[in-house]
């Protein structure tokens, strides 16, 4: 031991390099902290996009009514045309007595 101090002064050194690996400690803790916060903040910014992909959700849904609704219209129409047809055909076509 070639320290020329004190034993108190060597004691409380040691105390002062121990108090500055912890002030280095909660630094890095709180910086740690931070950046989980900051990683939350941005989970929670999710929400817009949940909404908008909800919003377009719901828009699909409803062009897919409206085509399924023009797809029903033209079977309707199409079922009508085919009557109007068998009708024809019949008033033009003799029946055969069997």
């Amino acid at each position: 031991m070639n320290d020329d101090r004190s034993f108190e002064e060597r004691v409380f050194a040691r105390f002062d390099a121990m108090d500055a690996r912890f002030d280095g400690v909660d630094s890095a803790i709180r910086d740690l902290d931070s950046r989980a916060q900051r990683l939350e903040v941005r989970g929670y910014d999710t929400k817009p996009i949940w909404e908008q992909a909800l919003k377009e959700i719901v828009e699909t849904r409803r062009e897919l009514s409206r085509r399924l609704d023009r797809i029903e219209s033209v079977v309707y129409e199409t079922r009508s045309d085919l009557r109007d047809l068998e009708d024809r055909v019949e008033k033009i076509e003799p029946k055969s007595i069997q």
